[in-house]
């Protein structure tokens, strides 16, 4: 009984689905089982992979969500681009840390890209936290120039217009009933 109590999301569906929507207005798909993450990630082929683990915390409210989104404005982009979600779906950020990212320590929220299933950059929290969105942009930039091939932008720029971002910590979310 107690592995599934532990397996169980943390926050109550309904209030983190905003913060879920942001990355998929600007063309994330979800990853929400381990089959997910390693049917997405173990691809041999070369193509880049970004995948943010999204958390509730300000920091991914304040400038890693609004980071990323801006980044995927960009004339170059990742050809794949896929979230987890820690406290939420925990199988799956378990492998993307454990199988995936293996060489850091656990980190949420985080960025990380892939070129054929091997991980090629990483932004932990710690290089997240404190810093705006701005800059967060202008680093995935950098790597997106390095490391990617495909014609951005993720979406229109009218699209990304109309995003509206969370502007407050998640910390007030209440936790999931068990």
């Amino acid at each position: 009984m107690l592995n599934i109590l532990s397996k169980a999301p943390m926050y109550d569906q309904d209030s983190v689905q905003p913060y879920r929507d942001e990355l998929i207005a600007v063309g994330f798909t979800e990853l929400l089982t381990s089959e997910d993450v390693d049917n997405a990630l173990s691809e041999k082929e070369d193509k880049t992979s970004l995948v943010f683990i999204n958390s509730v915390c300000g920091c991914a409210a304040g400038s890693a969500r609004p980071g990323v989104s801006l980044a995927l404005q960009h004339n170059k982009i990742p050809d794949n681009l896929y979230t987890v979600f820690a406290g939420q779906e925990k199988d799956a950020v378990e492998t993307v840390r454990s199988k995936y990212i293996k060489s850091f320590p656990p980190s949420s929220p985080c960025i990380a890209i892939f070129n054929a299933g091997q991980l090629v950059f990483f932004m932990p929290r710690l290089d997240i936290e404190g810093n705006s969105a701005k800059y967060i942009a202008e680093e995935l930039t950098q790597a997106f120039d390095e490391l990617c091939t495909k014609q951005g932008p993720s979406v229109s720029p009218e699209q990304f217009a109309q995003i509206e971002y969370a502007k407050q910590c998640g910390s007030t979310i209440p936790l999931f009933n068990k």
